[in-house]
């Protein structure tokens, strides 16, 4: 019988100074990933709240006297060694001047730079939740494509900034017109739009595509260069080893909860999409029965934010 993983509590802070810089710091020689770029703190101890812990580890690695302010996000991570739960917190300020005094190296980064750090696998959900938007849209099927494109705009109108345009029901030369009159109402809202499963189509108008679960074994390699978002449907540990082999730029996960379109599958509920997320870095949006009442419970399970089609379709056209 293997030997339970031992876990750990780990909390970090996104410490944001008045240029709008976050403070990242180096692990050290000697330690787990030592030279990757993380955010700044560490172990809940026995008998701490997560507030204490927080403050003391960068009163101790930092030299600062911190205020902690709301959750960002936990990412459960299994390592081979351990299963860790990395709890993010903003700041709402902090006294001193953060300074390494574990001899650790520390860097003011811009956010849309954050990318560029080698990090850890927990901490990249993390940069996703500060940079990404916590609400995808998945179109619904357009029936009346007027009707359906007014909707979208009022989506837009509503602070949506990435849709998935997934319709099943048009082709041929119908389909791509809707497309570009989708894309072009979700450019005009500076909203990032994907297609779901059309990678030529999505090519051609230069927007993302989402694959669904049953073209991720297909593909060899990432479909589209970077700088055109790549996303893809998942419900298993392999869907989602393979995006992130594909190096896709984030995935949907579940169904979480039972939907009408899927009143028959076996939802994965809060704990079991943890434990699959738990076993990669790929930025996730929670799928199935979600609202954007969900976004605070997605976040501590890992998630980026919600995934949703009557959720977040405006409620007269759904």
């Amino acid at each position: 019988m293997s030997t339970p993983l031992r876990s750990i509590h780990v909390m970090a802070a996104v410490i944001t100074d008045a240029r709008g810089r976050i403070l990242l710091a180096r692990r050290t020689e000697g330690r787990d990933l030592a030279g990757r770029w993380e955010f700044p703190g560490g172990k809940l101890e026995p008998g701490e709240t997560a507030e204490d812990a927080l403050v003391r580890e960068l009163r101790e690695e930092l030299g600062i006297e911190a205020r902690v302010g709301e959750h960002l996000i936990s990412v459960p991570q299994q390592y081979p060694d351990k299963r860790l739960c990395l709890e993010v917190r903003h700041l709402t300020g902090w006294e001193g001047t953060p300074r390494g005094h574990e001899g650790q190296a520390l860097a003011w980064v811009a956010p849309d730079k954050l990318t560029r750090y080698d990090m850890p696998p927990a901490d990249r959900p993390v940069v996703a939740a500060l940079l990404q938007p916590d609400r995808y849209l998945v179109t619904p099927e357009p029936e009346d494509p007027a009707r359906w494109l007014a909707s979208l705009e009022q989506a837009l109108a509503q602070g949506i900034r990435r849709v998935q345009v997934r319709v099943r029901n048009l082709s041929g030369d119908a389909w791509r017109a809707l497309a570009a009159e989708a894309v072009a109402r979700c450019r005009a809202a500076d909203a990032e739009v994907l297609l779901n499963g059309d990678i030529g189509l999505a090519r051609d108008l230069q927007v993302g595509v989402h694959l669904r679960a049953a073209q991720l074994v297909e593909l060899g390699a990432r479909p589209l260069p970077d700088g055109l978002p790549v996303a893809a449907s998942c419900h298993t540990a392999a869907d989602l080893q393979q995006a992130e082999a594909l190096g896709c730029d984030f995935a949907l996960l579940g169904s979480v909860h039972s939907t009408p379109s899927h009143p028959d599958g076996e939802p994965l509920g809060w704990p079991g999409f943890a434990r699959l997320r738990e076993g990669g870095s790929l930025p996730l949006y929670a799928i199935g029965g979600m609202t954007t009442d969900h976004i605070a419970d997605a976040r501590r399970q890992g998630a980026q934010g919600i995934a949703a089609i009557r959720g977040l379709w405006p409620a007269r056209a759904v």
